[in-house]
């Protein structure tokens, strides 16, 4: 079975083709990404109405690219996969029409795909491929949870964040540092010149005995010490801001990761999401877990960030459990707020 996956749910249009059996983890043929970073820079942030336009340029030429380089026509596609949710309406509703237009032409059924799901299990397509059950940290620029994961479709939410996400918090302190867009990259670039116990800056709930998180308070700590440091910062003292900044959410999301694994006695831990790129993160939880036992995956670092291949790869491992309820008449629709725990309950 071929599946072909394309995502578009914020500034990012992706493209892929994954081979799956009736049995075995499905195989990535090619991938193609275009991402808008270039674009949205000028803004400070991501601009809804010129990520849809874009998506629109950019989605028909990569799945041409994508269909070249796996050597395969489009009428050897069984399967067209889209992200149906959550993101933004305007660019989910590009990727949308494109598969549910492309598969009706095809004669061959379409199916909707949760943005998470995808994320969740994108490190099915590293080298070092996790096994059932496990607990997954989801952090990304709109998201920050904890899952247990016991198969596809089989998971129960852990924790969650009460306001911004890691990432967020990533992005807006390095906002308010006068860092750029896109800002989590930048600062932890700026953070690896920086000393980290230069400020001390809040863990929020670290030691509220639940697994949720919350951000929005270390932000305002952020701002506090820029006030204290006034107009002239040096650079030195911004790179410590950022460091410290930086250990301030890997701390939260090290320490609530371990006490979810103790909390469900599962010894893997699956990693996704942007966020899910930072080497620092990356190191206190290897270091982390070493000494527990645990096992850490990760999606490839090419697949961190929003991809079509995560996309056609949850497509392809709910068809293979028959989980993979084709959309009636190619109709499609969009779900911009739709929370993972609704496509456990459904299945």
């Amino acid at each position: 079975m071929i599946v072909l996956g394309i995502e578009s749910s914020c500034d990012e249009t992706g493209v892929a083709l994954v081979r799956a059996g009736a049995q075995g983890t499905p195989a990535l043929l090619a991938h193609a990404l275009h991402t808008q970073i270039d674009m949205h820079q000028a803004y400070g942030g991501v601009v809804p109405e010129l990520a849809s336009r874009d998506h629109i340029r950019r989605v028909v030429p990569l799945t041409r690219q994508v269909a070249d380089e796996a050597g395969l026509a489009l009428d050897q596609v069984d399967l067209v996969a889209y992200t149906q949710g959550p993101g933004l309406a305007g660019a989910l509703l590009v990727g949308a029409g494109v598969a549910c237009a492309l598969a009706a032409s095809l004669g061959r059924p379409v199916v909707g795909v949760h943005h998470l799901e995808g994320h969740l299990l994108s490190p099915f397509l590293s080298a070092d491929p996790p096994a059932f059950p496990f607990v997954a940290l989801l952090v990304s620029g709109g998201h920050t949870q904890l899952m247990r994961v016991d198969d596809v479709a089989r998971y129960e939410l852990l924790g969650e964040t009460i306001d911004d996400a890691a990432g967020e918090a990533f992005d807006k302190s390095a906002k308010l540092m006068g860092l750029g867009y896109p800002g989590g990259p930048a600062l932890a670039r700026l953070a690896d010149f920086g000393d980290p116990r230069s400020f001390d800056l809040p863990r929020p709930l670290l030691h509220s005995g639940n697994l949720d998180f919350s951000f929005a308070g270390l932000k305002t700590a952020v701002r506090t010490q820029l006030g204290k440091l006034g107009s002239n910062v040096c650079q030195q003292s911004l790179a410590n801001l950022a460091a410290a900044t930086q250990q301030a959410i890997v701390d939260v999301l090290v320490r609530k990761s371990l006490a979810a694994l103790q909390r469900t006695g599962c010894t893997r831990l699956v990693v996704a999401g942007g966020v899910g790129a930072n080497r620092h993160l990356r190191a206190q939880l290897d270091e982390q877990c070493a000494r527990r036992g645990v096992r850490v995956h990760y999606p490839e670092l090419a697949l961190c960030t929003d991809n079509g291949a995560m996309i056609a790869l949850a497509a392809a491992m709910r068809a293979q459990r028959g989980l993979a309820v084709p959309q009636a008449d190619h109709a499609f629709s969009v779900r911009p707020r739709w929370p993972l725990a609704d496509v456990s309950a459904a299945a």
